[in-house]
């Protein structure tokens, strides 16, 4: 899930406004975007690569594809993700967000044991210096410069947010793993981390949580078998019980997903909990 230059890359909906705005993106920074899809525009070119009706088409003709990423809109999303797994790429990074439950449901089915998804409701991938795929902003330096922490993160506002803070401190990235916020993620925090602690470019990892569910909690788990240092974030502290705040996923019932529970999990399996995102990069430069 370590998005890397060498990575061949299919844009679906990539004629679109964000499609288009983002590919060229892609691009310019170093992803090797190989191909698009648009059925209703098979045969042109679009920003300097071909587009083809199917991502199973685009791998035929050009020789294959790694990764696909969606720029989709929700009624169409399945019906995209099973026409990239069929095409035998390895990484779906879904982007789009309000996907119905049932067909995300299906879309995991269908993904089991041949693709890895990276959302639904994903920001994407970046790793700095080398590629990303999605809609973060890896092109800022101000943002994202190469390093050696690993950011893992369900929000991608605040994922940007904590990539800043590291780089104003000194620090740079490893890579960016937006796990995304739907309630069932194809990636989880803990499959992030185990990811993260295989790299050998990463030296300190970063979780950029939230309340609701029990991604955390499971992560803390993962975490006891991490030599890598990792800091926490947590997000809701001051959110209602009961109430869901954000990404669908988060909400609280009783004590679970809550933010005392999310934080004692994590302490108590040796992670540092930052109070504010400010104090994160102070947090993992003490830890290295």
């Amino acid at each position: 899930m370590i998005v890397r230059r060498t990575d061949r890359v299919v844009v679906q909906g990539i004629t679109g406004k964000q499609g288009t705005f983002w590919t060229e993106r892609m691009l310019a920074y170093g992803t090797q975007v190989i191909g698009g899809v648009n059925p209703k525009r098979a045969g042109e070119t679009h920003v300097g690569v071909p587009v083809f009706a199917r991502v199973r088409d685009a791998a035929q003709e050009l020789g294959g594809a790694d990764v696909a990423v969606m720029f989709i809109p929700p009624p169409q999303a399945l019906a995209a993700a099973e026409d990239a797994i069929a095409a035998g790429v390895t990484l779906l990074v879904v982007l789009t967000e309000h996907i119905p439950a049932q067909d995300v449901m299906r879309m995991h089915a269908a993904a089991a044991g041949k693709c890895r998804i990276v959302g639904p409701n994903t920001a994407g991938l970046v790793t700095p210096g080398e590629a990303f795929v999605g809609i973060m902003p890896a092109f800022n330096t101000r943002v994202f410069k190469p390093g050696g922490i690993g950011v893992i993160s369900r929000s991608g506002s605040l994922g940007t947010l904590i990539c800043l803070n590291l780089v104003d401190a000194g620090l740079g990235q490893s890579a960016f793993i937006g796990i995304g916020g739907d309630p069932m993620l194809g990636t989880t925090t803990g499959d992030a981390l185990r990811a993260l602690d295989a790299d050998e470019r990463t030296t300190g990892i970063v979780i950029v949580g939230e309340i609701g569910g029990a991604m955390e909690e499971a992560a803390a788990e993962e975490a006891r078998k991490i030599t890598k240092p990792v800091v926490a974030f947590i997000a809701g502290r001051a959110s209602p019980p009961g109430k869901k705040m954000g990404h669908a996923g988060a909400i609280v019932t009783g004590t679970a997903g809550s933010y005392a529970g999310k934080r004692r999990a994590l302490e108590a399996a040796g992670v540092k909990v930052a109070d504010t995102p400010a104090m994160v990069a102070e947090l993992i430069a003490a830890s290295r």
